[in-house]
């Protein structure tokens, strides 16, 4: 696997010294398009916290998810406010916690309709020291059920992706023009995490 070169990862470290925000980088998309695993790398190479949004659905949640139920609204909004607090926790810890206040969080969230990224983003409208961007990560139907298909032990069924994809509300051009980053996931796995890193580089790069 190919990996940015030193010299890249440093002038990511160095945006992310430099920039005025701290920032939310919120890995979206339906299931299938390797939030996890691009949220990770992105994580690892800004030395920033990583939160996997799965860990915070309830269990009930993912008792449905598992027997191939669709999510509805109300089982999603307290995971999403829990997420979202969890997220800015990394951000601003209280005074009275050990826990190290970072510039940057890399989360996992599927944020499929406009409404669940409008919960995520209240953390900006709080603090205007934070910007929360999502990167959207896009790809065909047909190449999110193959890698469905492929993991073993998820809670997550090949079923859910057809359900996913009827409740996607894709950013339009407004959102794009304001915190949505569309990345085309269906390249190979070195070349999603390359682009998002150049995507979030250029983002720090703005915010100098």
């Amino acid at each position: 696997m190919d990996y940015p070169s030193q010299d890249s990862i440093q002038q990511i470290n160095g945006a992310l010294a430099s920039h005025h925000h701290r920032h939310m980088w919120i890995i979206t998309g339906p299931a299938g398009c390797g939030k996890s695993t691009v949220a990770q790398y992105l994580a690892q190479e800004l030395s920033i916290p990583f939160i996997e949004g799965d860990d915070y659905h309830s269990e009930a949640n993912k008792q449905k998810m598992t027997q191939g139920q669709p999510l509805t609204d109300n089982d999603r909004w307290g995971w999403l406010i829990q997420l979202r607090e969890e997220a800015n926790s990394r951000l601003s810890p209280s005074k009275s916690s050990q826990t190290q206040a970072h510039d940057g969080v890399v989360v996992t969230c599927s944020a499929l309709k406009r409404r669940y990224r409008d919960v995520i983003r209240i953390a900006a409208y709080n603090d205007n020291d934070v910007m929360v961007h999502f990167i959207f990560l896009k790809a065909d139907e047909a190449v999110l059920l193959k890698r469905v298909q492929g993991r073993q032990g998820h809670f997550m069924k090949s079923t859910m992706v057809r359900s996913q994809m009827e409740l996607l509300e894709e950013p339009d051009m407004q959102e794009q023009g304001r915190d949505v980053l569309e990345v085309d996931c269906g390249a190979s796995l070195t070349e999603v995490q390359q682009e998002v890193v150049k995507t979030v580089r250029k983002a720090l790069a703005d915010d100098r």
